[in-house]
C-alpha cells in the first residue's frame, strides 16, 4: 500500500492526504509540486526516477488505511540529480 509521507523531502512543505500538490517517484520518495518542477526538473534526486503526482486516497478509506506520520526531509535541501 502506498506509504502517503506527510511532507516534502527538501522542504518540509505539509502535504496532507487529499492534496494534488504531492509527487512521488515509484519508491515513493515525496515531494511538494514547487521542488518537483524547480530545482528537481521532475526528476527524484535519490533515484532518479519520475516525479508523478501522488494519488489521492478518498476519505472514506483513510480511517483504515491512514496515512504516514513520518517524515522524511533533507535540512540541506535538494538539488538535481548527479550523474
Amino acid at each position: 500500500m502506498l506509504q502517503m509521507r506527510p511532507s516534502c523531502e527538501c522542504c518540509d512543505k505539509d502535504l496532507p492526504p487529499d492534496t494534488t500538490e504531492a509527487r512521488i517517484c515509484t519508491f515513493e520518495c515525496t515531494f511538494c509540486s514547487s521542488c518537483a518542477g524547480g530545482a528537481l526538473g521532475g526528476i527524484c534526486p535519490n533515484c532518479g526516477g519520475e516525479l508523478l503526482q501522488r494519488p489521492r486516497r478518498p476519505a472514506s478509506k483513510l480511517a483504515k488505511f491512514p496515512a504516514s506520520a513520518e517524515r522524511v526531509h533533507k535540512p540541506q535541501g535538494c538539488g538535481p540529480v548527479l550523474a
